[in-house]
């Protein structure tokens, strides 16, 4: 029996290979070019993509085990969908899925309602799934390094309500536990809903706050426009996916994503540890940089 991990390339994806190896699984991971893959000893590169859904197919013959995470895409939905359906087809008996959190609340963020249909569709089918709800990643603000560096601005606006933001490295871990719990059970097993959160509230200011402390000097927060951020992502991105973001920071600062206790309770309980701190990651990019 096989687990079949999709998204294996990109950051969560490819952490989630590693926490898999040596755990008696055989894994195959679905990624464009196989002949480029760099995988963990033992991984097998597998050829396709979501939006090929022949090579979805392909990929899922023989597999037991499906770790579906589906990038932020215009038709993200839609491939998310057709490869539940090929997994049901295919006799998949335990799927862990990468949704959002607080993707049914957040009803106008495209990609978070986009998400929470395929819940939907996973509850509706009775699928045998694992749904893992991730707050804002904390390594996303690796991207603020030359904004903390240089003028010493914490430029995500995410507002004063306050974000439980969850390391990477926790979702990486948590995925894997379920992957494997899944793949050894003889027989499909009950639905299960994680939040995969962070242990604090964080606010803009207290995030400045805490990179000042990291990095020895003044950071100040850079504000809440929304406006600015959108036209900086359109540099970068396609205009409809700024919009999109722009909408999430939106709800962000006016309802804010905090997890409930007992939710941080269940995911110490499911990774056998406390769920990483920002300050910890801050303190921790803050001495990489420093070295580098």
């Amino acid at each position: 029996m096989t687990i079949l991990v999709t998204g294996s390339t990109g950051t969560i994806g490819s952490q989630v290979l590693s926490h898999l190896q040596g755990h008696g699984a055989d894994v195959r991971a679905l990624t464009r070019s196989p002949e480029k893959a760099q995988f963990p000893a033992g991984v097998i590169p597998v050829g396709g993509e979501l939006g090929d859904i022949d090579s979805v197919r392909s990929a899922m013959t023989g597999v037991s085990t499906l770790f579906l995470l589906v990038p932020n895409l215009a038709d993200e939905l839609t491939q998310a969908m057709l490869a539940l359906t090929v997994a049901r087809e295919a006799g998949v008996k335990g799927v862990v899925y990468l949704s959002v959190f607080k993707g049914e609340a957040y009803a106008d963020v495209p990609h978070f309602a986009g998400k929470a249909t395929v819940e939907r569709m996973i509850q509706a089918l009775a699928l045998p799934a694992t749904i893992l709800l991730p707050a804002y990643f904390i390594q996303n603000d690796l991207r603020q390094k030359d904004l903390l560096l240089g003028p010493g601005i914490y430029g995500s606006p995410i507002g004063a309500k306050g974000l439980s933001m969850v390391d990477i490295r926790d979702i990486a871990a948590a995925a894997a536990v379920e992957l494997l719990r899944r793949e050894r059970a003889p027989d499909p097993l009950p639905s299960e809903v994680y939040d995969l959160v962070g242990p604090d509230s964080l606010t803009g200011q207290s995030i400045a706050a805490i990179w000042g402390g990291a990095l020895g000097r003044p950071i100040r927060y850079g504000g809440d426009d929304l406006v600015v951020m959108e036209q900086r992502m359109k540099a970068v991105l396609p205009a409809w996916h700024a919009l999109d973001l722009r909408l999430m920071f939106q709800r962000y600062q006016s309802d804010g994503a905090v997890a409930d206790p007992a939710a941080i309770e269940r995911l110490t309980a499911l990774l056998g540890r406390a769920p990483r701190s920002y300050r910890d990651f801050a303190r921790d990019a803050a001495a990489q940089w420093a070295r580098a």
